[in-house]
C-alpha cells in the first residue's frame, strides 16, 4: 500500500519494549520501510529481536535517550521517529524522580534537539492518560514531554520536522498490563485490586500501534492525538481472568486515580472531535497555514474520563482480550 512509511527510515526510541515489537512486526509485514533502527539501552534485548524478526531492514543501536550524543548519531538519515523511550513504572518513579526526570524529560529534550539537528520529517511522542493533570512524578514527566515536544514547533524554521504526540490509556498485552499480575495471584485463590470503584481506558496493543500510524500519516504538527477507547471496571477485568477467585480491597496506591482522564476540561476548548479521536490543536500558532478540517467542537464543560465514557468493554469482548493477552 501507498505510505508515508514506505522507503523511509524508522527509528523508535525504547524499541525493544512493547510498542516496539509490535510496530516492527506491522511495518515489516504490511509496509515497505527502508529500515527500522531500534535504538535502546539493552543488548541482550536486542539480541532476543534480531533473532525474532530476522529481517535485514531492522539495525539495532544501542544508546541511552539521556546521551545525547548517542541519539544524535542514531538520527542522522532518519525520517520517522517514534520517542516510546521512557520511565514508565510508577511506583519506580515516585521512588527515583530524577531519574524520572533525566529519562522522560532530558531524554525527551535530547530528541528534539538531535532530531532538529538532523532534520527528522516526523517526530511523535508517546504519551499516557497520566500526563493530563498528573497526580503522580510519571504522569508529570510525560506531562513535560508533551509540552517539549509540542512546543518544538516554533524551532523548525525552514526545517521539514513537524512534531506531534499521541496520548492514550492501558494497552493490554504491553509489558505493563496489570493482566499478568491477576495470572500470577490467581494461583493463590485471591485477586487483589486497589479499589472496586476504579475504572480505566483500555485498548490493545496492536490498535495502539494502528492508532500512531495513522497519527503520524495525518499529522501537521503541533497536534496531541487522543483515541476514543472504550472504559473497563478493574473489578470486571479481575473477574475475566479469575472468574472463581475471591476479589480484595487494599486501598488505592500513593498518587492513584480512581479514573482515568484523557482529556480535561481546559483542553476541551482547544479539541476536535472526529470519529475515532479527538486532536488537542495547539494553543500557540506555529504555522498559520495549518488547518485541522472538519471536525466537531466541544461543549463547554467536556472532559472525557473512564468513568463517564460512553464506550465501555462488554463481558465477551473483555474475556477476548485477556484470553489473547494469556495466550
Amino acid at each position: 500500500m501507498s505510505s508515508i512509511f514506505n522507503n523511509r527510515v524508522v527509528l523508535i526510541t525504547g524499541g525493544t519494549g512493547s510498542l516496539g515489537l509490535k510496530f516492527i512486526d506491522i511495518l515489516l509485514s504490511e509496509y515497505d520501510p527502508k529500515q527500522i533502527r531500534i535504538f535502546s539501552r539493552g543488548e541482550l534485548l536486542q539480541q532476543e529481536v534480531r533473532g525474532k524478526f530476522k529481517s535485514d531492514r531492522l539495525r539495532f543501536v544501542i544508546g541511552d535517550v539521556r546521551d545525547a550524543e548517542s541519539i544524535l548519531r542514531a538520527t542522522y538519515g532518519v525520517d520517522i521517529l517514534i520517542h516510546a523511550a521512557a520511565l514508565k513504572q510508577v511506583p519506580a518513579c515516585e521512588a527515583n524522580p530524577i531519574e524520572a526526570i533525566q529519562t522522560n524529560i532530558n531524554g525527551s529534550v535530547n530528541v528534539i534537539y538531535a532530531t532538529l539537528k538532523n532534520g527528522v520529517d516526523r517526530v511523535i511522542g508517546i504519551s499516557s492518560d497520566k500526563s493530563c493533570l498528573p497526580a503522580t512524578c510519571y504522569g508529570a514527566t510525560k506531562m513535560v514531554m508533551e509540552k517539549l515536544i509540542i512546543q518544538s514547533n516554533l524551532y523548525v524554521g525552514d526545517r521539514r520536522t513537524k512534531f506531534g504526540c499521541v496520548r492514550y490509556g492501558n494497552v493490554s498485552g504491553s509489558r505493563g498490563s496489570i493482566v499478568p499480575v491477576f495470572m500470577a495471584q490467581k494461583k493463590s485463590g485471591v485477586i487483589t485490586i486497589t479499589d472496586a470503584r476504579m475504572t480505566r481506558f483500555w485498548f490493545t496493543l496492536e490498535q495502539a500501534v494502528r492508532l500512531v500510524i495513522s497519527c503520524i500519516e495525518i499529522m501537521q504538527g503541533g497536534e496531541i492525538f487522543v483515541p476514543i477507547i472504550p472504559s473497563i471496571k478493574i473489578v470486571d477485568l479481575a473477574s475475566a481472568v479469575a472468574p472463581e477467585c475471591k476479589q480484595v480491597s487494599i486501598g488505592i496506591r500513593p498518587g492513584e486515580k480512581l479514573h482515568e482522564i484523557l482529556l480535561s476540561e481546559e483542553e476541551a476548548r482547544h479539541t476536535i472531535k472526529y470519529s475515532s479521536y479527538f486532536i488537542i490543536k495547539p494553543e500557540m500558532v506555529f504555522n498559520a497555514s495549518v488547518k485541522w478540517a472538519g471536525g466537531e467542537v466541544l461543549p463547554e464543560g467536556f472532559r472525557y474520563t473512564s468513568d463517564t465514557n460512553s464506550l465501555w468493554l462488554d463481558k465477551e469482548e473483555l474475556n477476548r482480550m485477556v484470553q489473547s493477552e494469556q495466550g
